[in-house]
């Protein structure tokens, strides 16, 4: 009962942050839009906030073996507000010179947070679920993982809506506010000895890990970079300029599509139990969904390059990807765990992060990049190629 209830806390805790968290992307990239800033500016927007995600997720992993999971998540949520608060203080009428690098470093702080709360999240279930019951830690790590993307995608219709209705300033106030209750609540509901370790690795053996983990983290690199490259900035710059959608239709439509693929990341052990029997998933499971992903890409792209009716090949075509996509992903976020043992849980699942975070880099930089220089399509065929990577490293499994 008494883990129950820590599983409850930190589920809950992340999915207050990932609700600001959504928010805030879809406030900043909207709003900056709204200014007149290029695909490629909106880009860079979120670099900082990728970058310090890769760093965070190294070094995180390595510190919650020394302060434990606790101190992590604490620490996580403390930093939000912050950003938040800070980013409160842009002014539209700033010199982008000084806009820009400003909108980069608070972005910074709020990866830091970010990959610092997901990172003592995850891991926490796997000290919370017994070492022999692969199949309920399937369960519960898809529970956690589908329910906080399906709250980001509330989240980004929240951001749209508090644009419209408070302005950029006061919704940051508020998202705010939201992060201090649950950090406060966290600081008193969650107990102190979740995630400690008795013994300590050294910050040299942060890369000394098996080789299936490596692979994984390798395919977990192409497979969210192949994500962003499309969803980050193309996307949502595309639904506004081509389909003419108002700040809100583009919101609405983004939040229902990751709120979907949350809901199919949760169903996930549910959808697969036929095929699995009802037995956690393996590698091979994971090489055939990945197959399948890259060809549905590969048809998006097909049906698009024939001028085949636009707008229902990017929308349907998105629902599709997002739908295999969330099953490749539940099952990476079960196999991390499954792969990584014991007091090295917590440096294994920061370096698969790790990888994670730099696919995310990758992704919003080409996003924009791409987007900018040859449209959508552009970033189609980015996203196609780096799924067909994926696909080659996971075989290797």
């Amino acid at each position: 009962m008494k883990k129950l209830g820590s599983y409850i806390v930190v589920t809950g805790a992340y999915w207050a942050f990932m609700l600001t968290d959504g928010a805030l992307r879809m406030l900043v990239l909207l709003y900056f839009h709204n200014l007149g800033y290029s695909p490629v500016t909106l880009a860079f927007l979120f670099l900082f906030y990728e970058v310090f995600g890769v760093i965070t997720n190294l070094f995180g992993g390595w510190l919650a073996q020394f302060k434990g999971l606790k101190f992590t998540l604490i620490l996580g949520l403390a930093i939000q507000p912050i950003a938040l608060v800070t980013l409160s203080f842009m002014n539209s009428n700033w010199n982008p010179a000084f806009a820009i690098p400003f909108v980069m470093i608070v972005q910074a702080i709020s990866g830091i947070s970010k990959d610092l709360t997901k990172m003592s999240s995850k891991t926490s279930i796997k000290f919370l679920v017994p070492k022999d019951e692969s199949s309920k830690l399937f369960k519960m790590v898809s529970i956690l993982t589908g329910s906080k993307n399906a709250i980001k995608g509330f989240g980004f219709f929240v951001g749209g809506i508090l644009l419209q209705a408070v302005g950029f300033k006061y919704g940051l106030w508020i998202l705010s506010a939201l992060i201090i209750i649950v950090l406060i609540l966290s600081l008193f509901l969650l107990p102190q000895n979740i995630g400690e370790t008795k013994s300590k690795i050294c910050f040299k053996k942060l890369f000394d890990i098996s080789r299936p983990l490596k692979l994984l983290s390798g395919a977990r690199v192409f497979l969210f970079a192949s994500r962003d490259i499309w969803f980050v900035v193309a996307l949502p710059v595309f639904f506004s300029t081509y389909f003419k959608w108002s700040h809100s239709q583009v919101g609405a439509f983004m939040a229902s599509w990751v709120i979907g693929y949350g809901l199919v990341q949760g169903l996930a052990p549910t959808i697969l139990r036929y095929w699995t029997k009802d037995e956690a998933p393996n590698s091979r499971v994971a090489k055939t969904i990945s197959l399948l992903l890259a060809i549905v890409m590969v048809l998006i792209i097909l049906l698009f390059e024939l001028n085949f009716y636009i707008k229902l090949t990017i929308t349907i075509g998105l629902i599709i990807f997002g739908f295999v996509f969330a099953l490749n992903s539940s099952v990476h976020s079960f196999l991390v765990l499954d792969y990584s043992h014991g007091d090295k849980a917590a440096a294994n699942v920061g370096f698969y992060y790790m990888a994670n975070a730099f696919g995310r880099l990758i992704g919003t930089l080409l996003s924009g990049l791409l987007f900018q220089f040859g449209g959508i399509l552009w970033a189609l065929i980015g996203s196609g190629t780096f799924l067909v990577t994926s696909y080659i490293t996971t075989r290797r499994l």
